[in-house]
């Protein structure tokens, strides 16, 4: 088997996670010579790669009663988060820990699953989406792998467990965490079977409610891997089940431009790069999605913001800039100006780009010097007008180069008093 940085000799080569607190107090209370409790999932895969995992699940052999029993005794708040499934979040220091006890799946619809409580952990694994999710973890440090999870993940591969077409039919948001593993742990390349499932169930993704797509979608495109894996998605007519028209040629190169150091790996941009180019755009993403308010607004400005750079084959200047930003804010002009040059013919590491966007993060937006209460002050009655006159100012004076001295500014607010009509409208 291929070295893993985490394991050694069929163990975790460093124990230290499983004696800090409230991990330690748990595995103590739920082990004896009767039940057996281990760490399973993400997280032994994680310390396998020598990562720290944000938190851990639980197995156990325990029923959830005798669970929440030891639990209390233990000085655990116990929560039963989903008891019908046999899962109950142990919570201590506000540190949760989500203890399920091992079970079997006996009936699904894609959605949701009956399951009835066993003792088997082998059993447990094979009910679970891909090897490298079906590790476990002992409370002695040893890491069990009954389907050959390390060496896939030592490997790079994500394969699902068993087969394919049945593990996605019990839940079909595994078409996206197969792609979104992939692009994580995958390097990229995507294991044809599960690549053919995922093609052939591409129509079920209708199904999942849209709080889950959105979930795994943000996740997934910020995925070290995640171009790619985004083309062959495209290519295969799964972005187009999801999010309608989409270019991943963009994504590549928005995500190489954030490769070249000055910019982070930011989710809402990277989707505004795969598949936002007018307002409309950005609408229909937002409702396929179901994005917060913020996310949607931001989408909406960053498509409104890329229009005054439609065309550009280079940096705009720093008037142009502050022009942006004063209409956008500096995120809003930041966002475009990564887009326009994911659009145009720049290259990802191009100095004049580089100088924009540095100069739009140590500048900072234009102030407007005239608010409301200046043009009522003026003798305009509070109202509608008050506000085009406003809009009118801020146009003319961000055009004029924000000149600061009263006399402009003055001349510029009549003008734009007097080219607003008396009844507002």
């Amino acid at each position: 088997m291929t070295s893993l940085p985490g394991v050694r000799d069929g163990g975790l080569a460093d124990g230290a996670p499983l004696r800090r607190e409230p991990l330690a107090r748990a595995l103590a209370a739920l082990n004896d010579d009767k039940t057996e409790t281990r760490v399973v999932g993400g997280a032994v895969r994680d310390l396998a790669l020598g990562v720290a995992p944000g938190d851990f699940d639980l197995a156990t052999t325990a029923h959830p009663d005798e669970v929440t029993r030891r639990a209390h005794a233990a000085g655990f708040k116990v929560v039963p988060t989903g008891i019908a499934h046999g899962t109950v979040t142990l919570v201590r220091n506000g540190q949760p820990l989500e203890t399920t006890t091992l079970r079997e799946d006996v009936e699904t619809d894609g959605r949701h699953a009956r399951v009835v409580f066993g003792r088997d952990f082998i059993a447990d694994a094979r009910r679970r989406d891909f090897t490298i999710n079906a590790l476990s973890l002992d409370r002695d440090g040893r890491i069990h792998d009954p389907l050959g999870g390390l060496d896939d993940l030592a490997a790079g591969r994500v394969r699902f467990i068993g087969d394919a077409d049945a593990r996605i039919r019990e839940d079909y948001l595994r078409i996206l965490r197969f792609f979104r593993f992939s692009a994580r742990f995958g390097g990229g390349a995507l294991d044809p079977v599960g690549l053919g499932a995922t093609v052939r169930h591409k129509a079920d993704l209708a199904r999942l409610s849209r709080e889950r797509v959105r979930a795994e979608t943000l996740k997934l495109v910020v995925a070290p891997h995640a171009p790619p894996v985004v083309r062959a998605m495209g290519e295969r007519g799964i972005l187009g089940e999801l999010l309608g028209f989409c270019d991943p040629g963009r994504f590549e190169r928005a995500a190489a431009i954030e490769s070249r150091g000055d910019l982070g790996t930011d989710a809402v941009l990277r989707l505004a790069a795969l598949c936002v180019r007018v307002v409309e755009d950005a609408e229909r993403v937002a409702l396929r999605l179901r994005l917060s308010n913020a996310e949607a607004d931001r989408l909406a400005r960053d498509a409104a913001a890329l229009l005054r750079l439609h065309g550009a084959d280079q940096a705009p200047d720093e008037a142009a800039l502050r022009r942006l930003a004063f209409a956008f804010d500096v995120q809003g002009a930041a966002d475009a100006l990564m887009l326009a040059q994911a659009d145009g013919p720049a290259g990802s590491d191009d100095a004049g780009f580089r100088r924009a966007r540095r100069f739009l993060s140590e500048t900072p937006r234009p102030k407007s010097p005239v608010a409301g209460k200046d043009i009522v002050a003026r003798g305009v009655p509070a109202g509608p007008r008050v506000g085009l006159i406003l809009r009118a100012f801020e146009a003319s004076w961000s055009e004029a180069g924000f000149p600061s001295d009263a006399a402009t500014i003055g001349r510029l607010l009549a003008a734009a008093e007097a080219s607003s009509p008396a009844d507002g409208q």
